[in-house]
């Protein structure tokens, strides 16, 4: 890949994964045991189970993501994170309240399919 795509893909990355983080997952992180009770329970599983999925998606992946360590595969559990916000847990909500949801879906269903560029860990790892 070229220069320009690689930094593409680096910005894309370090871009998406950070306001996922800092925007979303941390505030469920750090008030886990505040927010667990009444956490959206769309997958049937407990509200606890819930959220800690909701934090693995959107801090523990996003994070994989930033240094581009198992980019393909951890992009999955975020996409699928972003799919039940948008189609299950805001079903009902008009477009303006999924957008966000669907945004992230979309960038990181991109970063999936086109793997994590020269600029990753896996890239050293030769794992593209």
């Amino acid at each position: 890949m070229k220069l320009m795509t690689n930094t593409g893909l680096l910005v894309l990355r370090l871009g998406f994964s950070a306001l996922m983080i800092v925007q979303h997952g941390w505030k469920k992180l750090t008030g886990f045991e505040t927010i667990a009770p009444n956490f959206p329970d769309p997958l049937g599983v407990g509200s606890t189970i819930s959220l800690a999925l909701a934090v693995a998606g959107e801090v523990l992946f996003p994070a994989l993501i930033v240094v581009g360590f198992y980019t393909r595969l951890s992009s999955i559990p975020v996409v699928v994170t972003m799919a039940v916000a948008a189609f299950i847990v805001h079903a009902g909500d008009g477009l303006g309240d999924r957008e966000s949801a669907l945004m992230y879906l979309i960038a990181f269903a991109v970063i999936g399919l086109v793997g994590p560029g020269r600029f990753s860990i896996d890239h050293v790892r030769k794992v593209q």
